[in-house]
């Protein structure tokens, strides 16, 4: 039956840049609650890495639902649901993974939480679960299934594996909606609070957004073109150019958040000559998906570190990474630093930043994989040495006290 769904043009407003005077606050310390460890090997309750010295291409995914964890581990084929103690509840797997010729050996009576999947796709580790527990991850499939665009510029390389928990049996979603066009490479996905699925891909034009209704067909289709983002001019920052960083959905609401790194040519004083780029400023722009608009942006300040040598100091701006949006619209912004990670959280309505530190010892981790509930609270999985841990950081308890304030 064929569906009807909208494709979004977006259409630019000039904006007037000015100054948004934002409450800050002095960066604190919050601490992680470790929840279970997961050992290395190739069983069912392990994750499988075959060389922690040369990890290579990492395929590790994670997701928190309800208090539920969902793990994928693209090099053994398998998705694991877990409860906060670490103990399986349900696991996915390949018909042609090692873990099915383990299970198939194995004298465990344990059907009932063991289900295969029959494709051999591989995973690369993206994932996001709805308030149903239905769970959707990527899947890269085989060379000769892969298509090109119309264009040849583009390759359609992957689709979306949905695994239902009514019984049926697992589908895959393409561009149109169940059994479509693959999509070009993937940079993530979610689901909304109407438990609808985005699709974030990445494009030669920049990026194109899939928005799915809940019946798994193609409602939106939003094109993010690089050069139609809104540009800002400052004459004494010299040629502006801009890198649109990511597009996360709104989990309540029918928009889009863009955010935009700007970098200005440098030339040097002596030569004259260019001599690289500096940064200038991040904004994220929300965008209307029903009418395709760019929306007032709000300005997401840089981290910055200062380095004193001799008697001078310099200070270095560095843009954060945008981690994702709550329900209540705070959004979370992620850095990497010697100490842990930086995490920056902005409410642009009540015009308020927190900024706090998560302490990690990072020459101990050698993959990090890091994601945000619809709830404040961000789970984290940290491939370490001698085991895999799962910690939660409890940003909820941060954003709930403000709002009652």
């Amino acid at each position: 039956m064929q569906k009807n769904h909208k494709y979004i043009f977006i259409f630019i407003i000039p904006f007037l840049f000015s100054s948004c005077f934002f409450k800050t606050e002095a960066v604190q310390s919050i601490n992680e609650d470790e929840l279970f460890k997961i050992p290395y090997g190739k069983f069912e309750e392990q994750l499988s890495v075959t060389d922690l010295n040369n990890i290579g291409d990492v395929r590790f995914g994670i997701a928190m639902q309800d208090g539920f964890f969902y793990i994928i581990s693209g090099e053994a084929k398998k998705l694991m649901e877990l409860n906060s103690y670490g103990d399986i509840l349900t696991l996915f797997y390949n018909e042609d993974s090692e873990t099915a010729n383990l299970l198939k050996n194995s004298k465990k009576d344990a059907k009932s939480i063991h289900y295969e999947i029959s494709y051999p796709f591989d995973y690369p580790g993206m994932l996001a679960i709805d308030s149903n527990k239905n769970i959707y991850t990527v899947c890269t499939i085989p060379r000769d299934r892969q298509e090109q665009s119309e264009d040849g510029k583009m390759l359609y390389i992957q689709t979306i594996l949905k695994i239902v928990r009514n019984g049926s049996s697992p589908e895959y979603l393409g561009q149109q909606g169940p059994g479509g066009t693959p999509f070009p490479y993937i940079k993530n996905i979610y689901t909304t609070s109407k438990d609808e699925l985005v699709v974030v891909c990445t494009s030669t034009d920049g990026a194109i957004v899939y928005w799915f209704a809940t019946d798994g067909f193609l409602k939106y289709m939003i094109p993010v073109v690089t050069k139609d983002v809104p540009s800002i001019r400052d004459s004494e920052e010299g040629d502006i150019h801009l890198t649109v960083q990511n597009v996360i959905p709104d989990p309540e609401n029918y928009k889009l958040y863009v955010m935009v790194d700007y970098y200005s040519t440098y030339i040097d004083q002596d030569s004259k000559v260019k001599s690289g780029i500096n940064y200038v400023q991040t904004y994220l722009y929300p965008i209307n998906v029903e009418t395709g608009i760019y929306e007032e942006p709000v300005s997401v300040p840089p981290y910055e570190e200062s380095v004193v040598s001799d008697y001078s100091k310099l200070t270095y701006k560095i843009p954060y990474d945008f981690l994702g949006v709550t329900k209540d619209g705070w959004k979370f912004f992620i850095l990497k630093t010697e100490q842990g990670f930086n995490i920056e959280m902005i409410q642009s309505e009540t015009q308020r930043i927190l900024r706090r530190q998560f302490k990690t010892d990072n020459s101990n981790i050698i993959y990090d994989k890091m994601s945000l509930s619809k709830d404040g609270i961000i789970t984290a999985l940290y491939i370490e040495k001698d085991s895999a841990r799962v910690v939660w950081y409890r940003t909820d308890k941060l954003i709930d006290v403000r709002r009652a304030k």
